[in-house]
């Protein structure tokens, strides 16, 4: 297998900041894309989830129906439908068009720091600090989920769907993979509080970051350590990592203000960029483009490979 050259690969950073969007909403706790990267979601602690178009940095839509501050977000594969969560330990399905809430769903007995659908958008799962992952389907009125995974010994941080596999990660230091089809839970021991898992694009690792401000790359099948990447700071706050669209690199947010890019293969820093001088709570990065966003306190990053041509600058707000 040859790797590109490094030298081609190096505008392919989003590293020029295309605009910062001042959400008015307290502090920004998730900013995630949707699922073809034209929109972005921004969660805020002033109870309020928030619809921006990423091209122009305008909002389209306001969503108010939380009783407290909202976690995080994840839109369905045909933008019809959102499900956020929050520390009132509800989960709520949205109609995008309409902005008004379709299901508020109520089980868990702390805040919920997770949600995401399944490709169909037919299941949202959403994990709690009450140490359980509960399955809710969106097409039927029950009100209590249709499965509840309570394997973690502690708060659950992090869940992420693919295809027929569920992975969380946990304060109780363990990535835990669910294959639903085949009723298999598979654990993985990081020996440190989990802040973010996510599949590889390629489906055959898991990425994992904990507080012992590391991340790691897991072989999926046998739990092998393929990678550790370390040089950012997380010690206390619940941040994000990534891998980038095409699976080349790691990112990371940290605590020092800075998201950090990893070479996926060496291990090495391929680059540090600097957000600003608090802590760069959040990430997504674009589907399919070099695009990333990045939430630091109040306002979310737009970030791109190349400067935007003059005159669309003054769209941003």
């Amino acid at each position: 297998m040859a790797f590109p050259q490094p030298k081609p690969q190096t505008p392919q950073f989003p590293q020029h900041l295309l605009r910062t969007v001042d959400c008015k909403q307290g502090a920004i706790r998730a900013v995630r894309f949707n699922a073809d990267g034209n929109y972005l979601m921004s969660c805020g602690s002033d109870k309020s989830l928030k619809l921006w178009s990423v091209s122009r940095g305008i909002l389209l839509k306001t969503y108010t129906g939380h009783g407290y501050e909202v976690l995080d977000v994840d839109g369905s594969y045909d933008n019809s439908q959102l499900c956020s969560c929050s520390s009132d330990k509800t989960v709520i399905l949205w109609d995008v068009a309409t902005g008004q809430v379709v299901r508020k769903l109520r089980g868990h007995a702390g805040k919920v720091n997770c949600v995401q659908f399944n490709e169909e958008a037919t299941v949202m799962m959403s994990g709690s600090i009450d140490g359980t992952v509960r399955c809710w389907d969106t097409r039927s009125r029950r009100p209590d989920p249709i499965q509840i995974l309570d394997e973690a010994r502690d708060g659950v941080s992090s869940v992420k769907v693919s295809e027929h596999e569920l992975l969380t990660g946990s304060v109780d230091g363990r990535v835990r993979r669910y294959d639903l089809r085949m009723g298999q839970l598979h654990v993985d021991f990081i020996n440190s509080p989990i802040t973010c898992v996510c599949f590889s694009r390629d489906g055959q690792c898991t990425l994992s970051s904990s507080l012992d401000s590391a991340v790691r790359l897991l072989d999926k099948s046998t739990g092998e350590l393929l990678g550790e990447y370390t040089g950012h700071k997380n010690n206390v706050y619940k941040l994000d990592c990534c891998l980038s669209n095409k699976d080349t690199h790691v990112l990371s947010c940290s605590e020092d203000g800075h998201v950090y890019f990893w070479d996926l293969v060496e291990g090495s820093l391929s680059l540090k960029l600097s957000v600003g001088k608090a802590v760069v709570q959040s990430l997504s990065f674009h589907p399919t483009e070099p695009r990333l966003l990045t939430s630091m306190e109040g306002s979310v990053q737009v970030w791109g490979a190349e400067p935007e041509e003059e005159g669309k600058e003054e769209e941003s707000i």
